[in-house]
This record gives structure tokens, C-alpha cells and sequence, in this order.
């Protein structure tokens, strides 16, 4: 008579447990690392993308990264498992707001900005999701995110504040990254349904072909514009293979786990090593004002983190 009891209380508890939304549920040890190998690989894809454009102009940048991303998937062969011609349109879509978009925003932005900037700037990730996920998505969002959107948006004015007081197109790269940032928000929020009915990498692969095909116009004008110089390749090929095949089907398989809104705090360490490397190995000078605001806007970003 115990067994059946015992039983049927642990079919509840799992049956509880699924029913609790990905984005409400504690990370286990296996979120933890991928959100830490994601951090350390993203924030150091700021260092190979600024050493990229010493010798190639932007469009062959990204060009160059979402080619080998798509080269490095397509090695993988979960990846070939099929997916319906029906949701190809909304993995198109992904391919265009995760990556097509964005990857050719940020080597523009770098072109103005240090790589430590456009990494800083990068924490507002988490910000923009919930926003977009409650705005546009209609995500359930309590008041203690809310409030963790308006910390992290004062966040990046103080990032943003020494690149809009100096002369020139400073400006220009802060915009640029924070309507890359808006686009990884809304991109997030798709990936999340789709790698959870088709699998990670069967999706990651085809939003990857459709991001290359979307890329080759820009990067094939900014190939006939460029020089060459094997430390330029070698990190494209970098932030192609790490920072996006391999970094990608990590970001997908964690929304999938965690729900978009947690996968977004992948952001926490992203500056920190974005803001160590560039100081480190370029020289880059950091002032007062943006590693204050860092900390304000990723102050921001764990109150989205946190459950209402």
C-alpha cells in the first residue's frame, strides 16, 4: 500500500515541475556552465571581431563569422535532422534577427567604438528581451522585472555618456550596438518555441544558412574593398567557429532549458571579459562613468533574472 502511494506523489511532483514555465524554474549545474562557457566565448568575440577590421571592412566580417558558423553547425549531425517547410519562415526570421542583423551592426559599431564599449554595451541584452517579451510577445512580466529594465536602461546612459560627449561618430557605434542589443531581444524570444519543437541544432543550422545568404551582398562588396591579413582570417575564423557555431547551439540549447528571458543573463560576464581583454591585449581605455553604468545596467539585468 506504500509503493503505489509513494508512486503516485512522485507523479505529482514531476507533473508539478513540467508544468512550471521554463523561465520560473532554478538553473541546475548544467545551465551554469553553458552560461559561463557562453560568456567567456561571446565576450572575447568583441577582441577578434575589432581584430578583424584592421585589415577587413565590416560586411566581410560578418560575412566571414556567420559562414563558418553555418561550416562548423553543419559538421554536427544532429543538425541535419529535418524541419518542417512550414516553420522555415520563422527560422528565416531568426537567422535575420539573431544574426544577419546584429553581426553586421557590431563591426560597423567597432569601427568608432573600442571593443570594450560595444561589450559594455552588450549588457543591456537582458533589458531588452523582457521589454520586448512582455511588449510584443505578451511574457507574463512582474513588477521586480520591470524595475530591473529601468535600473539596466539608467545603466547604459552612463555607458553611453562619454562616447556621446566626444567628438565624432562615437555616437553612431553606441546606437549601432543598441539596435543590435533590440535585436538579439526579439530574437531570443523566437528562438526559444523553436528549438523546443524542432531541436536546437536542426534550427541553429538552417537560421545560420539563411543569416550566410542574407550577409553575402555586404560581404562581398566589403571583400572587393578590403586587404588581407592572416590575423584578421584567423580571427574571423575565431568568432565564426567559437562565437557563433559552436557559441549558437550553446545559446539555443540553454533558451530551450531556461526560457529566453533566462538565457539573457548570459550578458552578466560577457563585459567583464569583453572589458578585460580589450584593456589588456588593446591598450583601450575604460572610464569611470562606463564601468559604473556596467554595473548598474547588470544590476539591472539580475533583477529581470529574478522570479516575481
Amino acid at each position: 500500500m506504500v509503493e503505489p502511494a509513494q508512486h503516485s506523489d512522485d507523479s505529482a511532483t514531476v507533473s508539478s515541475f513540467a508544468s512550471v514555465r521554463a523561465e520560473d524554474r532554478p538553473f541546475d549545474p548544467l545551465d551554469w556552465v553553458l552560461l559561463s562557457v557562453l560568456s567567456l566565448i561571446w565576450g572575447a568575440s568583441f577582441l577578434f571581431m575589432a581584430i578583424g577590421l584592421e585589415a577587413f571592412e565590416p560586411g566581410l566580417v560578418t560575412l566571414l563569422r556567420v559562414g563558418f558558423g553555418a561550416l562548423t553547425i553543419a559538421f554536427l549531425p544532429a543538425s541535419h535532422a529535418s524541419v518542417p517547410r512550414q516553420a522555415l519562415p520563422r527560422v528565416a526570421l531568426l537567422g535575420f534577427t539573431w544574426m544577419a542583423f546584429p553581426l553586421s551592426l557590431f563591426p560597423l559599431a567597432q569601427q568608432w567604438i573600442d571593443s570594450s564599449v560595444a561589450g559594455m554595451l552588450n549588457s543591456g541584452m537582458p533589458l531588452m528581451t523582457v521589454l520586448i517579451a512582455w511588449l510584443v510577445f505578451k511574457t507574463p512580466t512582474g513588477p521586480k522585472r520591470l524595475a530591473g529594465v529601468v535600473v539596466g536602461f539608467g545603466g547604459i546612459l552612463l555607458i553611453s555618456l562619454p562616447e556621446f560627449s566626444t567628438s565624432g561618430t562615437n555616437a553612431a557605434g553606441v546606437l549601432l550596438v543598441l539596435l543590435a542589443v533590440c535585436s538579439y531581444g526579439f530574437a531570443v524570444n523566437i528562438a526559444g518555441p523553436l528549438q523546443r519543437e524542432f531541436g536546437a541544432l536542426p534550427v541553429i543550422a538552417r537560421a545560420l544558412g539563411f543569416a550566410t545568404a542574407f550577409c553575402l551582398p555586404l560581404g562581398l562588396t566589403g571583400a572587393a574593398q578590403s586587404s588581407f591579413a592572416w590575423d584578421s582570417l584567423a580571427a574571423c575564423a575565431a568568432v565564426g567557429i567559437g562565437g557563433t557555431g559552436l557559441a549558437y547551439s550553446l545559446a539555443s540549447l540553454l533558451t530551450g532549458r531556461t526560457g529566453a528571458v533566462r538565457m539573457s543573463v548570459v550578458t552578466y560576464v560577457i563585459p567583464l571579459v569583453a572589458v578585460a581583454l580589450g584593456v589588456v591585449l588593446r591598450d583601450e581605455a575604460v572610464s569611470e562613468w562606463a564601468l559604473a553604468g556596467t554595473l548598474v545596467a547588470l544590476a539591472g539585468a539580475f533583477l529581470t533574472s529574478r522570479v516575481d
